[in-house]
């Protein structure tokens, strides 16, 4: 099974998150109702097991344990991959949340890189800063070697833009993930 966990302590956070590619069982809290929305989100459309629990500085803001958050899934899923051999690599989705329009497309590639595109209009989604959005996708890129694009189509509610992105980001690692068999999907043998 395609799985990994992690365990990781700072003065700002402390994150113990379980992941598998294969699906499993989904338990989720970080304390920010509505970043718990979207990782079940995630989890759920991505078919994927994660069990999270996250204790945060969320005194301060919820900039740490959002973005802490990014960098330990990050990792999990760099772990789980391992070699990447045998996986299709490539993923893309279009997917609209109500008046608002989401799009994602990723290369496992070992080579982190994002391109973020969205401008929420309202600042805030419960306790969430929207644009922590951002931020979390950038963790998670650069910590699991994802070639990450998103972007926001349209929309004009955030909630619903947020959404969209991250349930992009799902179905589009979700097919990349997919196991297909042989080795390295790259020219040069190796990512």
């Amino acid at each position: 099974m395609r799985a990994a966990e992690i365990h990781r302590k700072t003065n700002e956070t402390d994150i113990e998150l379980s992941l598998s590619l294969d699906g499993g069982a989904r338990n989720i809290s970080t304390g920010i109702g509505f970043f718990d929305h979207m990782l079940t989100a995630l989890s759920v459309h991505g078919g994927l097991g994660l069990e999270l629990r996250v204790k945060g500085d969320l005194e301060v803001d919820c900039h740490h344990t959002v973005e802490d958050t990014g960098i330990v899934l990050g990792q999990a899923l760099a772990n789980a991959l391992g070699d990447r051999s045998g996986i299709r690599r490539y993923g893309h989705a279009f997917i609209p949340m109500d008046e608002a329009l989401g799009f994602c497309a990723l290369d496992i590639s070992g080579r982190p890189f994002l391109v973020f595109e969205g401008d929420f209009p309202q600042a805030v989604a419960g306790a969430f800063d929207c644009c922590m959005t951002e931020e979390f996708f950038r963790a998670v890129s650069v910590n699991s070697g994802l070639t990450l694009h998103l972007r926001c189509e349209y929309g004009k509610n955030s909630h619903h833009m947020i959404e969209a992105l991250f349930k992009a980001f799902a179905h589009a690692l979700k097919g990349a993930v997919e196991v297909t068999g042989g080795g390295v999907l790259s020219s040069k043998g190796v990512l």
